[in-house]
């Protein structure tokens, strides 16, 4: 409710889950957990929980090299909030849920949808737990360490103290791949690992970026004689002491501010082996695949909590004469933003039912492969023009660290650099293209379940099959991976998609009825409901 100086206030506890007008209807066709899910979805979106966000962000970690006494120590220090955020999201089971059930039962589909809601609160704290849930799909390349570390990590208990792993009630693990004169280039890594024994290895070099350095080990590259490896670098090593891991600094980041990243040296750093000698890239890429979905959903968290703001702000502020909701042209824009988060909604929720039946379903697998860096690729970009543009429908109020909002704005950029900036994942769309083409045929499956709903689509699948004919030259990468993630939205909106907003998504993204930027719907689409469909309902 406005209150009398026309101020709405802000957008205060609402249940996160049920609000969203297509979330529950997705997540219910692929099998997730609707009652779960509408219990978490209210209580992250206490003020509370918001409150958490608030001071994780505000109150950046603090890295501290030495004790009083001048020992060594590389410890981060963070606010409580922030251990508060990680320890609801470990208690909830996000970093682990999707291996206490078989494949296929919902659960990673249950605990993707958990993801997205806590993310859209503060979404640094999601950093350590999708590293740890992807993390344990690498360890298992090698099965003795994995026998040891998983348990101790799939527990839903959260201990932030440093000390040997077997003491722990559980355990986080992060990953460091990149170095400074390489970075996404990781063949152009200098740091080197010389054996000693029992597939015990000494690391010399660095990393440039290792996010969350409170974890309790990382999985990294190095070169072994046999070529660039994988290995588990655990901070404390099993009797107690203290590993050579050297925290050099913190990063200074634009956003991201709870979750700290850290520059480290490997000074006769102690490791063990994650997989072959020589193939370290394959063995860490299945981590890759997993937080790469992750980071596909914050772009959607960040979106629809944006938008979500935005609604509740012009459905509650009054200017020339009535409610900012009612203008047409605001309208036009709140509209077109909702279109997009519903659109990226379906998309995410679709791919997180392929990751869940990947392991039992052949079609899924191969799908996967091709439709997660598009996922990737696509959500992550569109969140930062749907978070700017949301930012302008707050206005001023919007614009200040009292709101929300400016956090959304700096998160956004991070999730298309993070696992692989653009270029990297148009790349690999094209090594997909070429080396995969049972995903191809995944891909085009899937458009196909729509063809004859709209001539439009049917049109642009006929391009997309003579796109895909033929070795994807780099040049156009970008050009084709927008026309694969649009008419791949399409076919999931004229699907399961409001009709409304299914009708305007294909006039603009698909028959081109659309202008440079968000607010340029035509007309004849139906704004009125549309935009009123981005205003979450308050349940305090």
């Amino acid at each position: 409710m406005s209150s009398s100086d026309n101020q709405p206030g802000p957008l205060a506890s609402y249940n996160i889950f049920s609000t969203d007008p297509v979330l529950s209807d997705a997540v219910s066709r692929e099998g997730g957990d609707i009652a779960l899910l509408e219990s978490f979805g209210e209580r992250v979106g206490s003020e509370e929980i918001r409150e958490w966000g608030r001071l994780a962000n505000k109150n950046v970690p603090i890295l501290h090299t030495h004790d009083p006494f001048g020992e060594r120590i590389d410890e981060v220090e963070f606010h409580p909030a922030y251990h508060s955020m990680l320890g609801l999201a470990v208690e909830s089971g996000i970093h682990c849920m999707r291996y206490e059930q078989p494949a296929g039962d919902g659960a990673y589909v249950t605990r993707n949808a958990l993801m997205g809601l806590i993310t859209q609160v503060e979404m640094g704290h999601g950093c350590p737990t999708s590293m740890t849930s992807g993390a344990l799909v690498a360890l298992r390349h090698q099965p003795e360490l994995s026998e040891i570390w998983e348990p101790l990590t799939i527990t839903r208990s959260y201990d932030p103290h440093l000390k040997a792993p077997d003491q722990k009630s559980g355990l986080l693990l992060g990953m460091g791949m990149t170095e400074k004169q390489g970075g996404s280039d990781v063949r152009a890594n200098t740091s080197t690992a010389t054996p000693i024994s029992g597939g015990q290895y000494r690391l010399e070099g660095h990393k440039w970026f290792t996010s969350a350095p409170m974890c309790d080990a990382f999985l990294v590259l190095a070169y072994a004689p046999k070529g660039m490896s994988c290995f588990l670098v655990p901070r404390v090593l099993p009797d107690g002491t203290r590993n050579s891991l050297r925290f050099m600094r913190l990063k200074d980041k634009l956003g991201n501010r709870s979750n700290a990243s850290a520059e480290l040296e490997f000074d006769n750093t102690l490791a063990w082996i994650v997989g072959e000698e020589g193939r370290g890239v394959p063995t860490i890429i299945d981590m890759v695949h997993a937080t790469r979905l992750d980071v596909a959903n914050w772009g959607v968290s960040l979106m629809r909590q944006a938008v979500s703001q935005a609604g509740w702000h012009v459905a509650n502020r009054d200017a020339f004469g009535s409610t900012l909701i009612d203008k047409p042209l605001m309208q036009n824009v709140l509209a077109d933003l909702e279109i997009e988060v519903e659109a990226a909604t379906l998309m995410i929720t679709r791919l997180s039912g392929a990751h869940e039946r990947m392991e039992i379903d052949d079609h899924e697998r191969a799908f996967a492969r091709l439709a997660t860096p598009i996922a990737k690729y696509w959500l992550t970009k569109q969140s930062n023009p749907v978070v700017r543009e949301s930012l302008e429908c707050v206005g001023g109020n919007g614009y200040v660290e009292d709101s929300i909002m400016p956090r959304l704005y700096r998160e956004a950029p991070l999730n298309a650099i993070w696992e692989g900036a653009g270029n990297v994942i148009a790349l690999d769309i094209g090594r997909a293209v070429s080396r995969n083409p049972e995903s191809v045929d995944a891909f085009l499956n899937e458009l196909e379940r729509s063809r004859g709903r709209d001539s439009a689509i049917d049109t642009r699948i006929d391009q997309i099959r003579s796109d895909l004919a033929q070795p994807l030259a780099e040049v156009d990468a970008r050009r084709i991976i927008e026309k694969l993630a649009t008419t791949w939205a399409a076919t999931l909106m004229v699907e399961h998609g409001d009709p409304s907003v299914s009708d305007a998504y294909l006039s603009s993204r698909i028959a081109g009825d659309h202008g440079w930027l968000f607010g340029t719907l035509s007309e004849s689409c139906n704004l009125d409901h549309i935009s009123r469909r981005a205003v979450p309902i308050n349940q305090a």
